[in-house]
């Protein structure tokens, strides 16, 4: 009955690993909050407080007629008599021409949307209305609405012109201004040559990710398409193809040189800022620090369509490990940032980079994490031996590094933090071992020196029996991860595996073995046929790594799940989570443990679990700050590390730029 039930559970594992999933669908009409904010219904003309600016100076006759002469004459009065209530009533007016104008004269239409563009924001920034504005006004808020709907659809209209690409200058001639529009990107992340298009994030709705995250404030948030490059670098490898993260444009009107405040009626600079809002969460606009509009989950399900097939390898690489050596890496979702600890994530048996999907979608929605780590995924076959991976992943690791920091002088890099799942957790715990002479013992009592192989299988096998603690791994998280192994890898199922996992390097082993007679007193680790003969509950290795000697500068946390006693699945998992057993689970000796309600593949996307991991992200911080940390950097080195938000959440640009 158990092995029947195994089955069934195996089976299931293998539907969710092929499963697709869409994570954003397309509007049929685009997000538009001021729709339902500013109340732009077709049969009110304007709103209350424009409609009292109209009464005063007699223009209420105009509104149903020439819109470019309502705004005139109101561009005439704001020049004999400036105020805030005026220009916000232009802003308001221009942007509900060029929406009456955008479906029969698109050219019209982007003058109206650059008025409402220009005038909210003269509204929310000229100086010489600093001392009357209240943020606590719904004007206010109106106004910074109007700014972002205005640029929004000033940009769709750009965009289908040819513009947006960074480096560029567009011209715009509104019925009352003409400007000049410069497109830069305000990022020391990415160059203009790494944009290939831009899509709107009001075009989409998240489907696949439980949370959505947003900020709230001034700009466009956008989908940014990175441009593979012609040339690649060693860097590019570990951007996964048609990378896709969030931007956020915030237009800025430039004050002439001849005179300090922006002036209508003539023309004018503007500069069209392009901002990673993982990098920047606010702008300067003279002394005024104005929050960004962000949403760093549309673009990530945006991505998560675009790679499903890619960053999906968990049939296959469970099935035919062979084919997806090539795909086996590190892989970044944002470029390489110095100062910011990586955060490496390990997927399990049957499952892929995509399983972590829910967990860094609410770990980079915590401003102190993503100031201070970069999330990066671990991606392998994971029909192959778990040892056999920690050895690839040990060689991955350590040509990052050459790749990114050759002379070893950065800091951040030496504080890495391991968070594995199921399988993924004894990848990651093996990083952080010495297997001195004990995992070659397990094999054979000779020494390994009289071994009789060819160069390339002696070296293979020297890499899988030796290895050393990584210097770098300060923290490993596991998480439902069989440390005693599991009875899910039990005789049926490791029959059927054997069966259906073709697993390279397998006959070049054998063939050592021949090679060797008597060498080898136990053959498990050299010829064993898949990964679920690895986990089996009688594997060798795992006795050794629960009793190796632990470097003194890594911490180990755990996480176990527990099906609830509830029900025929509650009395069936026995106390386990339906694949590990507690008691395989289980760590006495872990920094801290904590159990949660889930089964197996669900532990890691559990809020408590995603919770956890958030603790301990920020517990690593606290204690670096406080400690300097036990690890290889020292204390002078700790103190490089970006523990100072300032230096990267604003952006401060001078009127010249």
């Amino acid at each position: 009955m158990y092995q029947l039930a195994t089955l069934v559970v195996l089976l299931s594992l293998g539907a969710m690993g092929c499963a697709s999933t869409e994570y954003a669908r397309v509007r049929k009409v685009p997000k538009d909050p001021l729709v339902e904010q500013i109340k732009f219904q077709a049969e009110s003309p304007a709103t209350d407080r424009t409609l009292q600016v109209l009464r005063q100076y007699d223009l209420t006759g105009e509104l149903h007629g020439d819109p470019s002469k309502l705004l005139a004459d109101l561009q005439a009065i704001i020049e004999r008599d400036p105020s805030a209530e005026k220009l916000y009533s232009f802003a308001e007016l221009s942007y509900r021409a060029g929406k009456k104008m955008q479906a029969r004269d698109q050219q019209a239409a982007l003058d109206f949307y650059g008025a409402a563009v220009a005038y909210s924001y003269l509204y929310l920034f000229d100086q010489r209305f600093s001392h009357l504005r209240n943020p606590y006004d719904p004007q206010f808020r109106g106004a910074c609405q109007l700014y972002n709907g205005a640029l929004e659809n000033t940009l769709r209209l750009v965009q289908k012109q040819g513009g947006l690409l960074p480096g560029r200058s567009h011209p715009i001639d509104t019925a009352t201004q003409k400007f000049d529009i410069s497109v830069v990107v305000r990022s020391n992340a990415w160059t203009d040559e790494d944009f290939d298009e831009f899509k709107f994030v009001s075009d989409y709705e998240v489907n696949g990710l439980a949370n959505q995250f947003q900020t709230y404030g001034l700009g466009v948030p956008l989908i940014a398409v990175r441009k593979r490059p012609e040339q690649e670098d060693a860097a590019d490898k570990y951007y996964p193809q048609n990378l896709a993260f969030a931007v956020t444009a915030f237009l800025r009107l430039v004050p002439d040189e001849n005179c300090d405040q922006w002036r209508p009626g003539r023309r004018h600079r503007a500069l069209l800022e392009l901002y990673d809002p993982l990098v920047t969460s606010e702008v300067a606009v003279g002394e005024q620090r104005v929050p960004l509009e962000s949403d760093l989950s549309t673009p990530l399900a945006y991505f998560l369509n675009l790679n499903n097939k890619q960053l999906d390898i968990s049939t296959y690489g469970l099935l035919r490990p062979d084919r997806e050596q090539a795909v086996t890496g590190l892989y970044m979702l944002e470029p390489y940032r110095p100062g910011k600890i990586p955060v490496v994530m390990v997927h399990g048996l049957w499952s892929s980079p995509l399983t972590w999907t829910e967990m860094f979608n609410d770990l980079r929605s915590v401003p102190e994490i993503r100031d201070h780590y970069q999330i990066w995924y671990y991606m392998y076959p994971s029909g192959q031996p778990f040892w056999t991976s920690a050895t690839r992943m040990r060689q991955e690791l350590a040509r990052m590094r050459d790749v990114f920091d050759p002379e070893h002088r950065e800091p951040a890099l030496d504080q890495m933090v391991l968070v594995g799942h199921s399988m993924g957790g004894l990848v990651s715990k093996l990083q952080s071992i010495d297997s001195r002479d004990d995992v070659w013992h397990l094999e054979s009592d000779q020494p390994f020196g009289v071994v009789k192989a060819s160069y390339e299988e002696r070296e293979r096998l020297e890499q899988l029996f030796f290895f050393k603690a990584n210097p770098s791994v300060s923290r490993v998280v596991t998480i439902a991860t069989p440390h005693r192994g599991s009875k899910f890898a039990n005789d049926t199922t490791r029959y059927l595996a054997q069966k259906m996992i073709s697993l390279p390097g397998v006959l070049a082993k054998e063939q050592v073995v021949r090679d060797n007679p008597g060498l080898f007193r136990d053959t498990t680790l050299v010829s064993v046929k898949t990964s679920l003969d690895s986990l089996s509950p009688t594997s060798p290795i795992l006795p050794v790594m629960l009793e190796a000697e632990r470097p003194a500068w890594v911490k180990y946390h755990n996480i176990v799940g527990i099906i609830p006693d509830k029900g025929l699945l509650g009395r069936l998992a026995k106390n386990s989570d339906g694949v590990v057993a507690f008691d395989s689970a289980h760590l006495a000796d872990a920094a801290s443990e904590i159990i949660v309600s889930a089964d197996h593949s669900n532990v890691h996307r559990h809020p408590l679990a995603v919770l956890e991991v958030r603790r301990i992200l920020l517990e690593h911080l606290h204690d670096l700050r406080t400690t300097g940390g036990e690890g290889p950097a020292t204390p002078s080195a700790i103190e490089q590390i970006q523990f100072a938000p300032a230096a990267t959440q604003s952006a401060t640009v001078g009127s010249s730029n």
